[in-house]
Formats: C-alpha cells, structure tokens, sequence
C-alpha cells in the first residue's frame, strides 16, 4: 500500500495526453499555453501548487503543461523555438534574473 507522502509529485498519467512542460510559475506555464493556442495546438494546465499552504518552491508548486499525444512532438519543437525566441520565456532555469 502506498502511503500519501511516499513518491514525490508527477506529471498525472492522463489518456491519449502527455505533459510536455513543467515550471515553477503559472505565468510561464501561461505563456507557453498561448504560444501553443496561436500555432492551433490545443493545450491544458495542471497546477500542482498547493494553495492552502500558498507554496511557490519545490515539488509542491510545480505546473504542466499537457497537450494530447498527437501533437505532441509538434508541442516539443513549438516550444524549444519560443524558448529560443524569448529571453523572458525559460522554464529550465527561472531563478536567474
């Protein structure tokens, strides 16, 4: 039996969708979300962050973007060109500013 505390949170298995993106923040979790929108893949948010704590660091506030499997190399590529496009845009690393 699994205990509530025994794995560190992941991306949730969700059918014929894969979660293409993780961050720290909603806004770039956002951003990406739109980017995608306007190159017509469709695209949902899954927030981790625990609001009753208002927890904004580690595992426990991290954001997915999922897209259906379908598109998702199309989603990859998509977003590796904004990240290359966008200085403001890097879910690698977000505490350099």
């Amino acid at each position: 039996m699994m205990g509530f505390f025994s794995e560190s949170p992941k991306p949730n298995d969700i059918d014929n969708w894969v979660c293409v993106m993780e961050a720290s923040t909603d806004l770039e979790v956002e951003m990406a979300k739109n980017y995608l929108s306007n190159l017509k893949i469709p695209s949902n948010i899954l927030s981790k962050r625990d609001s009753a704590y208002s927890l904004t660091v580690g595992e426990m506030a991290l954001v997915y973007l999922y897209v259906p499997l379908e598109y998702k190399d199309k989603a990859v590529k998509a977003l590796k060109d904004l990240e290359k496009e966008s200085a403001d845009f890097n879910p690698e690393n977000d505490s350099e500013e």
